[in-house]
Parts: structure tokens; sequence; C-alpha cells
């Protein structure tokens, strides 16, 4: 399986709100960089992180994808749920890292609409 799709199948887990299936995805020893925020390490982590952060299932609109090498560049829109009950919309780009067919590396650029 291609490192694009990889990124597809993981991503429609957490839309669909199946965190494990997303991190099943994902090497034991991920990192997560939310450029000028928080870095997260390991899954224990990012599975922390996704069950305080995604209360109700993210939705993604991805325009573009581009993969080369170990390397896959995503840019769309992520709309969140808050904890005031409103959906949010931020334009991201996302850069993952690829180790032996699995995602090992984020670089995660955010900015709310």
């Amino acid at each position: 399986m291609d490192h694009k799709t990889v990124l597809k199948k993981a991503n429609s887990a957490i839309s669909e709100g199946d965190h494990e299936t997303f991190l099943a995805y994902c090497m034991e020893h991920i990192k997560w960089t939310f450029m000028g925020d928080q870095v997260l390490s390991g899954k224990d982590e990012i599975r922390q992180y996704m069950a305080d952060t995604y209360k109700k299932p993210p939705k993604f609109n991805v325009e573009l994808m581009i993969e080369e090498d170990d390397y896959v560049t995503a840019v769309g829109i992520i709309s969140l749920f808050n904890e005031d009950g409103q959906w949010i919309a931020y334009d991201y780009c996302d850069i993952w890292r690829f180790e032996d067919g699995q995602m090992a590396e984020l670089k995660a650029f955010v900015v709310e609409k």
C-alpha cells in the first residue's frame, strides 16, 4: 500500500471516531509536532490528545495530497467540535514522514479560518 493510501485509510478511521485503527497505522514512537504549539511523542500521548480534542470525530476536506519518497503532504480544512458545541474550521498543512509503511512523524501547520 502506498503512503497516500495509508494516510487516507488512517484519516477515514479518525473521521469515524476509530482512534485505535488510526493508531494501528502509526509507529510506536510516532511524534506529532504542532508548529508553534506542542509536541506529542508516542502512541499513548497521541491517544490521549485524540480523546481530549476529538469529542466528535473531526471532519476533513483534503484539497491536495502529494507523495514523494517517505513523505506525504496533505493540505486542506479540518473542522473540530469545540467545548462550546460549535464546529470550528482550520486550514492545515500536514507533512507526514513514513517508516516501514507506517506513519512515524507529523509536522502540522494549523490556522483557524
